[in-house]
């Protein structure tokens, strides 16, 4: 299996869990939270969904309680809509570049 079809089915998987957030996830902490990338192991058993969410770092971390929350849902839904052999298992992450890279272009030059 070539790492090219994990690369896809990462984007795939990063698609589906949007259009979930918008039209059925109707949890306040996930408001303004947004998908920014997924990573799925060679086996596409596991996929790591990165959530990047402006704010406090307290609503930073509800969001991501939220997804934990939401995470069995999320896969319920995801194997009823993609053709695969096995749903991946979901775990959801912080990310920061959008943090570092504000921080970043905030130094004097």
């Amino acid at each position: 299996m070539t790492r090219y079809r994990a690369t896809r089915v990462g984007e795939l998987l990063q698609t589906e869990i949007a259009h979930l957030l918008v039209r059925q996830l109707k949890d306040p902490r996930l408001s303004m939270a947004t998908i920014s990338r997924v990573e799925v192991s060679a086996d596409l058993r596991h996929a790591c969904v990165y959530v990047s969410r402006i704010g406090s770092e307290a609503e930073q971390q509800a969001a991501i309680q939220g997804f934990e929350h939401a995470a069995g849902f999320i896969r319920s839904q995801l194997g009823k809509l993609l053709a695969l052999r096995y749903t991946p298992e979901l775990t959801f992450k912080l990310d920061t570049t959008i943090a570092y890279g504000v921080r970043i272009s905030s130094y004097p030059t």
